[in-house]
């Protein structure tokens, strides 16, 4: 298996849409292959990351 990433990015998004979409994108995945929900900001610039096993 390898590990996999999907990030969420945004200037102009608010905190509540991109954990919205990254949950959203974590359900999809299922729990078996969900690694982590990690998330990092700099400034207004915020992001986060879905890890998984693909």
């Amino acid at each position: 298996m390898k590990v996999k990433y999907k990030h969420y990015r945004g200037l102009l998004k608010s905190w509540d849409e991109l954990f919205r979409q990254a949950s959203e994108f974590a359900t999809l995945v299922g729990n078996e292959r969900l690694i982590s929900i990690s998330h990092s900001s700099d400034l207004s610039d915020g992001i986060v990351t879905v890890w998984y096993w693909e």
